[in-house]
């Protein structure tokens, strides 16, 4: 009897989706087949350039922990940019408190920003990453504020902020 209502619980479980995860994808629909970066380095390479953190959620698509990053409730005027390349990535203006425990913003500087689908957990998600060296910075998905709707949901240790210059 036991086993089947814990049976039972896991296939709720399983089958549960949030909101954000029901349409097709954000952004982009179709799954790349295969992306060029301008900026093409060896694993060897970014592990010299990156700390561990970077390294494994830029290169190798991990998650940092929720409510980690100390860019989560940075409220500077100023720029999000890629901590592997430096890329202009998310502007301080479009940032807003998701309560995900991940840096969000509701859009992306247009160009600097490449999409792909992943299946990693079950289901379509739409992945970004970085145009200019392809680093993984998190994820979009389609519960955000207006005027956009989306919600680009950042690993922070995939960030570097640049404040905005005062005169």
């Amino acid at each position: 009897m036991y086993k089947n209502i814990i049976l039972g619980l896991c296939l709720v479980f399983i089958g549960c989706k949030g909101n954000s995860q029901k349409k097709e994808t954000a952004g982009q629909t179709a799954p790349k087949k295969e992306q060029r970066f301008s900026v093409v380095k060896t694993d060897a390479e970014w592990q010299k350039e990156l700390t561990e953190a970077e390294f494994y959620v830029l290169r190798k698509a991990a998650t940092e922990n929720p409510f980690s990053s100390d860019l989560l409730e940075n409220k500077e005027e100023g720029t999000y940019v890629c901590a592997a390349c430096g890329t202009e990535l998310f502007k301080s203006s479009t940032k807003f408190k998701s309560g995900t425990g991940w840096p969000s913003f509701y859009e992306e500087i247009k160009g600097n920003v490449a999409y792909d689908v992943d299946y990693k957990i079950g289901y379509k998600r739409t992945e970004e990453h970085c145009a200019t060296c392809g680093g993984h910075l998190g994820h979009v998905f389609e519960d955000g504020p207006e005027p956009t709707g989306l919600r680009h949901c950042v690993n922070g240790v995939a960030l570097d902020f640049i404040p905005a210059k005062k005169e």
